[in-house]
């Protein structure tokens, strides 16, 4: 049963007038990240006027202001008044996670967030009635396009790689902990983009063997602006749906289910269950949903994205048991991080 509103709830409804200006808060940090705010106050390590701030960053004092004041009420910035007028500082989080020069930075999600994700939202009413992408209203591109979208040049795909680099820096190392996968000597991340998934399986397992595999396009990117001299994964070019897969005691797919519809999904099961050995295995790294229906709300909202960008969506654990048992796999583990992302093994 719902919880029943207080008197105060019913008198001034907070969090939901929260919820619809929610977007707001969005574009607020996306334009101070686009304004390059947050790398000018980690560089600068001071308190800085307003007025100072516009001036570096070329913008007006009036409105800059205001998106700082914005920033200090959601608590990225913090500001000091001495002698009436304002100084602004950076804080944790936005030196963490927000400036450009941060290993932790989000600031490729966001980037991918505002250009390629913000835009289709405007059309989820029509998703909702259509049930079905809406990158051809959005962006021009063919219904028949969709999953190639962020490969339409260089720029797009340097930029969809940029945002799985950053959810996976934050979050890969919840994700390989979650389930000890140290009885596996060689492991293969289908899919794997950009690699920080499969490098943080390198440090957790320095026993195991870690091949990143994906498409050429993918491939040459990651070696270009992603890899490290000594790094500790190879990669391999390829076509998980459409060629041979590489051999390995397990493979990893980190946000390649949710893509796809259930039959899709079910091919490149079957094809991993056949290459696998006995004892191989398959390990799902997605946002699961709660089987009751009422969160997380971070899934439920992906799950609305994937409808917005492609042809999949978010599953509870029964979902995942049932493909993988459909495929052949069995002892299958299901385990929640308590963070976005959660993570299923089956085993052959």
């Amino acid at each position: 049963m719902a919880e029943q509103l207080s008197q105060s709830e019913q008198d001034y409804p907070f969090k939901l007038l929260e919820y619809i200006n929610g977007f707001k808060i969005s574009k607020v940090i996306f334009t101070a990240s686009q304004l390059g705010v947050f790398d000018l106050m980690l560089q600068c390590q001071k308190a800085l006027s307003a007025e100072c701030i516009a001036k570096e960053l070329h913008t007006s004092q009036n409105g800059l202001e205001r998106l700082l004041d914005a920033l200090v009420g959601i608590d990225i910035l913090d500001v000091e008044i001495i002698n009436g007028k304002a100084f602004y500082s950076s804080t944790d989080v936005s030196d963490l996670y927000l400036a450009k020069a941060s290993p932790k930075s989000l600031s490729n999600m966001i980037l991918y967030q505002s250009q390629n994700i913000y835009p289709l939202w405007n059309f989820l009413p029509d998703a909702v009635r259509e049930g079905r992408s809406q990158n051809e209203k959005a962006f021009g591109a063919s219904s028949k396009d969709t999953c190639e979208a962020p490969f339409r040049c260089e720029e797009e795909l340097l930029k969809f790689m940029g945002m799985m680099h950053s959810t996976w820096v934050f979050a890969a190392h919840d994700v390989v902990t979650a389930i000890d996968l140290s009885p596996f000597k060689t492991v293969v991340n289908l899919g794997g983009c950009t690699g920080t998934l499969a490098r943080e399986v390198c440090l957790v397992y320095p026993h195991c063997s870690v091949t990143v595999f994906d498409i050429p396009e993918v491939v040459k990117m990651a070696k270009k602006h992603f890899c490290g001299i000594d790094d500790c994964i190879t990669f391999k070019e390829g076509d998980f749906f459409n060629g041979e897969l590489p051999e390995a005691n397990l493979y990893i797919l980190a946000g390649i289910i949710h893509g796809w519809e259930e039959e899709k999904c079910l091919q490149l099961l079957h094809k991993i269950y056949a290459q696998s050995k006995p004892g191989g295995g398959v390990l799902i790294v997605e946002s699961m949903l709660n089987e009751n229906r009422r969160g997380p709300i971070f899934s439920q909202l992906l799950s609305l994205n994937m409808l917005l960008q492609m042809e999949g969506k978010e599953r509870p654990p029964s979902e995942f048991f049932k493909l993988l048992t459909t495929a052949g796999f069995k002892d299958i583990q299901v385990q929640r991080t308590g963070k976005c992302y959660d993570v299923v093994l089956g085993i052959k």
